[in-house]
């Protein structure tokens, strides 16, 4: 028996939405062995100049980028999506080892197998240096709260 990830496609808005939530918790989660299983085994990323093939490569990748990316705190928002795709914008932000604090903006463009797992992940993304009084994203570490505003509330 395959693995599904329900929401499973096609998509509606109401499906899709709740796909680009359960993305921003999972990712929240920081956990790069539980992320992974929300993508195919063959899955394929561009994150920025990276490029990454099958789940233990995204386990790689992720370990690698939170350790970096310290207290990291990600909100997705859906901007578009299809039968099978979904198209999200994001914010998220974290600090380095020095503690310099950062906001990364970005869009990703996802598509889906027929079991709801992301065969497809592109992502372009910019960091803004910001100030610890100019961070927004306050909760604590894991899933952001029903009650947090989102990135249109915030004005992102």
């Amino acid at each position: 028996m395959s693995e599904q990830r329900p929401p499973l496609p096609p998509f509606t808005r109401e499906s899709a939405i709740q796909k680009v939530r359960a993305a921003e918790d999972g990712w929240n989660s920081r956990d790069p062995q539980k992320v992974s299983l929300a993508y195919s085994p063959d899955s394929v990323w561009r994150n920025r100049s990276d490029f990454v093939t099958g789940r233990a490569e995204i386990v790689e990748f992720l370990a690698r980028k939170w350790r970096r990316e310290q207290e990291y705190r990600l909100i997705k928002e859906i901007w578009a999506y299809s039968d099978n795709r979904i198209a999200v914008r994001f914010a998220y932000e974290w600090h380095d080892d020095s503690g310099n604090w950062f906001r990364s903006y970005g869009n990703e463009n996802w598509e889906f197998d027929e079991n709801g797992l992301m065969r497809k992940r592109f992502a372009s993304i910019n960091d803004l240096p910001i100030t610890d009084s100019e961070r927004l994203f306050h909760w604590p570490q894991g899933r952001r709260p029903d009650d947090h505003p989102g990135l249109s509330d915030l004005g992102l």
